[in-house]
């Protein structure tokens, strides 16, 4: 997918939550008109029903609103944005809109910024204990210089931020209310099934108290907001103001925090997010603890295993995590680990995508020992890792071109570091490998995305270090498909070239 068409698909991914929420205007209250009556009454059914026994009714959740409604809390967000001067009135993409901008210019470019205002963004939350502990998510109260939350009952209560989870999108803050309140109970996510019921509790547009209901559409849900992406997919109707507002199953259980949704308009289509309640338990308990999560950390960067790399790497599965790059000194490097290696399991936990082992390394306390299970050259293998702390942060060149080596299998030519160098490619320095200096068209490596300035460091999981032994490992491969680790603008990989048989 091209990066503008990954733009595209990101930006649709609205948060729930939009600051300055206006709840007036030329919107007007739409109602249904009841059937109208029958001019006479008919003798019998004019198409009888084929089965007479009485259907199952649908169920009702007002025993269980009355029961948790309490408990969910409206939570409003005071910071100070800056103002774009000549920023247009009417609605974004609308002609109204594209003639303002046409005579007076767009919002920020000509005309610079305005000065800083206070503006106030709403939110939902919901206590997890009698003391006045409020959980909501982490852009609702991000940039908020101060936060006030209000009860059910309608009193509103100055809050503090006890701690914020970027990575996860949660936050936990606490109010002073002067005696016991009320609260809910996290539930189990994992017993949460596609198809069953869920109600949903929150603030849309300012309209606190709003109660919608749906099913689970999906469970794993990764739409690309950080690395531990494991999103419940509803279809329970949330909206811009439901952000960090409580997911209820039938039992009353919480079972998510509602956080996103999918929509070209802005507004619900039927497809929401939760963050799972389990993965919820775990950040909570830190952030009361702590303010703050601490993670494990390993070291290495992964990729998927698609079909072409497992034949390359000669796996059984299309599954895994596979190692492109360890950092030097890190746990994965202490361990063994090493760029080719497939990662399949930590402890007894299974890794089937690069998300499986980002999460199960990161529910594991720093300085935890544990065991990862890897495949290596066809083999497994068992490595004794201990964890570090996971810290914020961590986580084109036109080379002269060497006359036709390698092209016989893959359609490449290749040059040297040095030779790369030389003809302005930055290269990082103590980098050894072997530079693709030009792709042939159509070629296996064309087809597989290689592109001149991609440094070769490795094929399969033999390091090369210039191009004659690039050219002798492409030749000694076995195979129809082999797995290239490269060096491309800065960041290691593993490419699939399906190689054509010698002949």
């Amino acid at each position: 997918m091209s990066t503008p068409q990954k733009r595209r698909r990101n930006a649709a991914f609205a948060a729930v939550l939009m600051a300055g929420t206006a709840l007036g205007g030329g919107g007007a209250w739409l109602w249904a008109p009841g059937h109208a009556e029958a001019q006479g009454t008919p003798s019998q059914a004019i198409n009888p029903p084929a089965v007479s026994t009485p259907q199952a009714a649908l169920p009702g959740f007002g025993d269980l609103v009355a029961r948790v409604k309490p408990a969910v809390v409206t939570i409003t967000a005071t910071g100070q944005v800056q103002a774009a001067q000549g920023a247009s009135p009417f609605p974004e993409g609308s002609p109204q809109d594209h003639m303002f901008r046409r005579y007076f210019g767009t919002p920020g470019e000509d005309q610079g910024r305005g000065p800083s205002r206070a503006a106030q963004a709403l939110g939902s939350g919901f206590l997890v204990d009698a003391e006045g502990h409020v959980v909501t998510n982490n852009h609702v109260v991000a940039d908020a210089t101060a936060v006030t939350v209000t009860l059910d009952d309608g009193r509103e209560l100055k809050a503090e931020i006890v701690g914020r989870d970027p990575r996860t999108d949660l936050a936990v803050l606490k109010v002073e209310a002067g005696g016991k309140l009320p609260f809910l109970n996290l539930g189990d996510s994992d017993a949460a099934r596609p198809g069953d019921w869920v109600v949903a509790v929150g603030n849309p547009y300012g309209l606190g108290g709003t109660v919608t209901a749906g099913i689970v559409s999906a469970r794993g849900r990764d739409i690309h907001s950080g690395p531990y992406d494991d999103f419940l997919q509803i279809d329970a109707a949330i909206n811009r103001g439901n952000s960090g507002g409580p997911l209820f199953a039938l039992d009353g259980s919480v079972i998510g925090v509602n956080t996103a949704i999918f929509s070209p308009s802005g507004g619900s289509i039927g497809i929401g997010f939760a963050i799972p309640s389990n993965m919820v338990k775990r950040v909570v308990a830190q952030l009361e603890q702590k303010g703050r999560v601490e993670r494990g950390f390993l070291g290495a960067s992964t990729q998927p295993v698609d079909p072409a790399l497992a034949e390359a790497l000669k796996l059984p599965e299309a599954e895994g995590a596979l190692v492109a790059e360890v950092q030097p000194d890190s746990p994965a490097a202490k361990a063994g680990l090493k760029p080719g290696d497939v990662v399949t399991a930590v402890g007894d936990t299974a890794v089937r995508t690069p998300r499986d082992l980002a999460r199960a390394i990161a529910d594991l306390a720093p300085g935890t020992q544990t065991a990862l299970t890897a495949r290596r050259d066809g083999e497994e293998a068992r490595l004794s890792v201990t964890l570090a702390a996971l810290r914020d942060g961590k986580d084109a060149a036109t080379p002269a071109p060497r006359p036709e080596q390698g092209r016989a299998r893959l359609g490449v030519a290749l040059a040297t570091v040095q030779e790369a160098r030389r003809a302005g490619a930055d290269i990082p320095d103590g980098t050894e490998g072997a530079v693709v200096a030009e792709v042939r068209p159509g070629s296996p490596a064309a087809e597989a995305g290689l592109r001149p300035g991609d440094v070769i460091l490795g094929v399969g999981n033999k390091p090369v270090r210039g191009p004659d032994q690039a050219v002798s490992a492409i030749r000694d491969s076995q195979g129809d498909a082999l797995a290239l680790q490269i060096l491309r603008d800065g960041q290691h990989a593993f490419v699939a070239v399906k190689a054509p048989q010698n002949g």
